[in-house]
């Protein structure tokens, strides 16, 4: 599990959940413990796994180093009440769990959760069930499907497909502006865009239930791409929706603090405290996440991005699904990431808590305001604390309006008007930027290249210290003898022969000369 990625796809949640309760249950030490005056064999007590399980999701690429100690409880009070694991009496579900001494071991059966079944509705591909009227864009069934490889995306030579388009009206064919587009047609041209780009990015086959094509609302992409302001912020025209007025204020004052401070109050001990708790009680009432209920499938497959080698794949990705949000929550969303984020970088910011850092503390507050399911899953508080940590670090470029979907929107709109495609076989969605990783190879072939990249490495350090020549002599064959004593056979390789060694050093005597020693003379006295 430390090292494993579960991939974008659906159900995500619960494939993560399986993976993590398989790891614990394979992973977590089991031996005998002592309980008033009784041992009990193939157990651990609850600080023990506390401890375990802590360590196994901070180290993993789908959680971070983010997950606190608390958050780690919470996940065993789950475990408790999933009967994954029992008390040494054999009692869960309504029993409680602390970080103390008391038994747990695992049931016999630790049953995985069942991948829900899926709806006959969204079975087809989703690409293929967005258009109402396909004959007013193009015909969609000569579009060939996006087939990303099964490992992640690749350059865009060889991932983007070629499009077997056809003229629409073949009498039309050498006429030019001879279709007037509706509100319609512009509207299934941007939900085309976005869900094609969003498949290609996401690298799965399809978006069955990832989202569902009815979800991307045109409307709104089109408005937050188009009122903001010089910041990149939405700018609402009913302010009804917006954030109350003393919500803005105090969410500046903190952002700018201890600039700006525009309450016109006289601060005290703990007004910091206060007014972060007035903007975290308003956040936290909303009747739903930021992200809304529906999107939560979208974005927790963005968290299977969120590794080092995939950070820019999944900047793009954020990008888009954030454009889809409702212009109010896009609002809100926008301005809650500055100011966290402005807090975490503030070294003048007051300590907001007793126990907790700045930056944990923002995360821990403001996570499921941001992102939540409308029924209770089992890791949404780690899922969502990962968005946001992530988000907090990236939030300017996520959180700005992508060039590229404006002129990818205007092509398309331009051949709908002619009337047919321009050239058949061109390619109409202009490629992401190239994204090129490593494809999946085998176990066999991991140790292997894990083996000689490693002796590249060594051997390269060996060649480094021969090779100094601000190396007092002295100096470089001690470290050559502590090299030949670590790696004999990489040291054995460079020098095969005495003789290749002694020529690194030029020809001096190996053998000291012998150094004469003057006895003194001994002398006697003479008595008389």
């Amino acid at each position: 599990m430390e090292n494993r990625s579960v991939p974008p796809g659906p159900y995500r949640a619960t494939r993560l959940w399986n993976e993590v309760t398989t790891s614990f249950r394979a992973g977590m030490p089991l031996r005998k413990h002592r309980q008033h005056f009784k041992k009990y064999g193939n157990c651990f007590t609850a600080g023990e796994a506390v401890d375990w399980l802590y360590d196994l999701l901070r180290n993993n690429s789908n959680f971070g180093p983010e997950v606190t100690r608390q958050q780690t409880i919470q996940l065993l009070r789950k475990f408790l009440k999933n009967h994954v694991i029992e008390d040494i009496k054999g009692k869960w579900g309504s029993e409680n769990l602390d970080d103390n001494s008391q038994l747990f071991r695992f049931p016999t059966n630790s049953p995985l959760k069942a991948l829900p079944r899926r709806h006959p509705e969204l079975r087809k591909s989703s690409i293929e069930n967005f258009s109402r009227d396909r004959d007013t864009i193009f015909k969609l069934r000569n579009l060939s499907r996006r087939t990303p490889k099964k490992h992640g995306l690749h350059s865009s030579q060889e991932n983007t497909e070629k499009m077997n388009c056809e003229i629409i009206n073949e009498d039309q064919e050498n006429s030019v502006d001879n279709r007037k587009i509706s509100q319609e047609d512009v509207e299934e041209v941007w939900r085309y865009i976005i869900l094609t780009y969003l498949q290609t990015i996401l690298g799965v086959s399809s978006l069955d239930e990832v989202i569902n094509p009815k979800q991307v609302i045109p409307q709104y992409v089109m408005y937050n791409m188009t009122n903001t302001s010089k910041h990149g912020i939405v700018i609402l025209q009913d302010k009804s929706d917006d954030l109350p007025h003393w919500v803005l204020s105090a969410m500046k004052c903190l952002a700018n603090w201890p600039r700006n401070n525009d309450l016109n109050n006289p601060t005290y001990v703990g007004f910091e405290r206060d007014v972060f708790k007035t903007i975290a009680d308003y956040f936290l009432h909303l009747q739903e996440p930021l992200l809304t209920f529906e999107y939560y499938e979208l974005f927790v497959n963005i968290l299977g991005l969120l590794h080092p080698h995939l950070e820019r794949v999944a900047i793009d990705a954020l990008q888009l699904c954030c454009l889809l949000l409702p212009p109010p929550n896009r609002r809100k969303l926008q301005l809650l990431m500055r100011m966290i984020s402005r807090m975490s970088q503030n070294v003048d910011m007051p300590r907001l808590h007793d126990t907790m850092g700045t930056r944990s503390l923002m995360i821990h507050t403001f996570s499921r305001c941001v992102l939540c399911c409308a029924e209770e899953v089992d890791l949404d508080e780690l899922l969502a604390a990962r968005l946001v940590s992530f988000l907090m670090d990236h939030h300017q470029e996520i959180l700005q309006v992508p060039t590229y979907l404006q002129s990818e929107v205007e092509k398309h709109l331009e051949y709908l008007k002619r009337g047919h495609i321009k050239n058949p076989g061109e390619e109409l969605i202009a490629p992401l930027p190239t994204y090129s990783y490593c494809k999946q190879i085998s176990a066999r072939e991991f140790d292997e290249q894990k083996v000689s990249t490693s002796q590249a490495a060594i051997s390269e350090l060996l060649e480094n210290i021969i090779k100094n020549k601000s190396l007092p002599l002295k100096e470089k064959k001690k470290k050559l003898k502590q090299f030949q004593k670590a790696y004999p056979l990489i040291y054995q390789k460079r020098f095969p022969t005495t003789e290749s060694e002694a020529a690194l050093f030029g020809d001096r005597p190996t053998i000291k000369q012998p150094i004469l020693i003057l006895r003194k003379p001994k002398f006697r006295s003479l008595r008389y």
